[in-house]
């Protein structure tokens, strides 16, 4: 079990929760600012100032008070009526994440939630009860309403959950694995739903997702040079050194180390009459580099975000006094999942371009046409350099900005919104066609290696064409392709290929 030090809670220990569902827990040292928050929230209730979602409204309706005795309902009746998700069930993964993230924002001790509710959420993490959150109905403005309201349903007992496999009414979920809800007390539906947690699941999974893909295109790509006999020249240290920047130096390096004792290199240094390659292979240190250094941009954003309280209003113990104020607004998340889009799709398009190259005879340097055994009896990869195409071109619709759009709600209180939410759900739809982009051209790149015989390609390159062999077969003449793409992709969204190398390749990393 991990045990989450709230404000420090580091990357790599979120993408261990989101990939192998790890449960976790609040440091105890959390529970005193928690603590003193419920504190300063249940005066604040038993007291005749106004205190927005304590004794009033919530929105346009901030104005209306509402009496001592009616608080435990005010907090129900806000959950179930923020109840409207629509669309498909969230995956698990990604909601265990924000759950996680809710509680580390629950742990910063300005919510003025009890103890009770944190240790709840923990218990479901623990025992696995699983909240069915629908996917669509957040805009990220007084934060993802909608999917966090149908996470605390279940916390008191209605909406669904999954346990063990099957799905149950929130109250029974509950009661097989032990737990009982609770009845919420002052401002803690409120807690509970006001916050960005969904929108930063989301996009903290895209993020992982992104730099996983940027590390498989660097073997992708050194694939696909070798294939084509591609100069690499370019790759020198000198030319990334002179240009500075840290994820082109990166990525020409792990190329570098790749292409190691290649023979295939070797074997065109000296008398190749080509002068200069297409900026596809000459130029993915830069392309992807740069996608690399944007990701360490959203990486710190995102890390920021996952520690931060985002609820509304905030308690502030050390003043004395509970604040509205906006942090709850998903501006930043929206900014780091559009950075992510765009790095998902450019990664892609650069990737597209080299299967291009090696299934086109007059650019792949006496390759066979579309790399097939037989060419004419046989259309080798002429539909899956095609089906790369049309994935690339809908990855590069879908890096339209997000945080771009905007639409009054709720009565114009919340009149400008950042649509963080399905900004950061369609990374998952991007990184998927991506994994599918890279798996093709890893395919052709061992296609075209293959062809190269005996001449060897290097012997890092040789071990990861083995891995991927073992699991798809060497076009040898036409078949039924698409499984065999189908585990390319798998391959590509793994680490089979890249452990396979024995390279170290970078690191998700935050900017400085």
């Amino acid at each position: 079990m991990l045990t989450l030090r709230p404000g420090h809670v580091s990357l790599s220990s979120l993408e261990q929760i989101w990939r192998s569902e790890s449960p976790v827990k609040l440091n105890i040292e959390s529970y005193d600012a928690i603590h003193e928050a419920a504190k300063r929230v249940e005066a604040a209730a038993a007291g005749d100032e106004a205190v927005y979602g304590v004794n009033t409204g919530f929105g346009k309706l901030a104005s209306i008070r509402i009496a001592p005795e009616d608080t435990a309902t005010l907090q129900r009746n806000l959950i179930l009526s923020h109840c409207c998700g629509v669309g498909e069930t969230t995956p698990r993964p990604i909601t265990r994440l924000m759950m996680v993230l809710k509680l580390i924002s629950l742990g910063r001790g300005a919510s003025g939630v009890r103890e009770e509710t944190v240790r709840l959420i923990e218990d479901m993490l623990e025992k696995g009860v699983t909240p069915i959150v629908p996917a669509q109905g957040s805009v990220g403005a007084s934060g993802d309403l909608a999917p966090l309201a149908h996470m605390a349903a279940v916390m008191i007992g209605s909406g669904e959950a999954e346990y063990k496999g099957k799905i149950y009414p929130g109250d029974k979920a509950l009661k097989r694995a032990r737990l009982k809800p609770i009845t919420l007390g002052p401002k803690e539906g409120l807690a509970l739903i006001n916050g960005t947690q969904f929108s930063t699941a989301y996009a903290l999974a895209g993020l992982f997702e992104a730099q996983h893909a940027a590390n498989i295109s660097l073997l992708s790509s050194t694939l696909s040079m070798d294939a084509a006999m591609a100069s690499t020249a370019p790759l020198l240290p000198e030319i990334h050194e002179l240009r500075g920047h840290p994820g082109q130096i990166k990525a020409a390096a792990t190329m570098r180390d790749l292409l190691e004792d290649s023979e295939i290199r070797n074997s065109h240094r000296e008398d190749d009459p080509r002068v200069q390659d297409p900026y596809c292979m000459r130029c993915q240190p830069q392309v992807v580099g740069a996608a690399m250094d944007m990701l360490s941009l959203a990486a710190t954003t995102l890390r920021r975000e996952a520690n931060a309280a985002t609820d509304n209003p905030l308690v502030l113990t050390q003043e004395n006094r509970i604040v509205s104020g906006g942090n709850f607004h998903a501006e930043p998340v929206a900014f780091a999942a559009d950075m992510i889009a765009l790095a998902l799709a450019e990664i892609g398009a650069i990737s597209q371009r080299r299967i291009a190259l090696l299934v086109d005879p007059t650019l792949s340097f006496d390759l066979p046409p579309f790399l097939a055994a037989d060419p004419g009896l046989n259309s080798g990869m002429m539909i899956a350099e095609v089906a790369s195409a049309a994935l690339m071109s809908e990855n590069k619709h879908l890096a339209n900005p997000c945080s771009t759009d905007s639409t009054p709600t709720s009565a114009n209180q919340e009149d400008h919104v950042s649509m963080a939410a399905h900004g950061a759900r369609r990374l998952a739809r991007m990184a998927d066609n991506l994994f599918h982009i890279l798996g093709i051209e890893i395919f052709c790149g061992a296609e075209g290696i293959r062809h190269r015989a005996p001449i060897k390609t290097s012997t890092a390159l040789q071990a990861a064409i083995k891995t991927f062999g073992q699991e798809v077969e060497p076009l040898t003449e036409d078949r039924f392709l698409a499984p065999s793409l189908k585990i390319a992709a798998d391959l590509a969204r793994g680490t089979e290929l890249i452990d396979a190398t024995k390279i170290d390749f970078p690191k998700l990393e935050t900017a400085a």
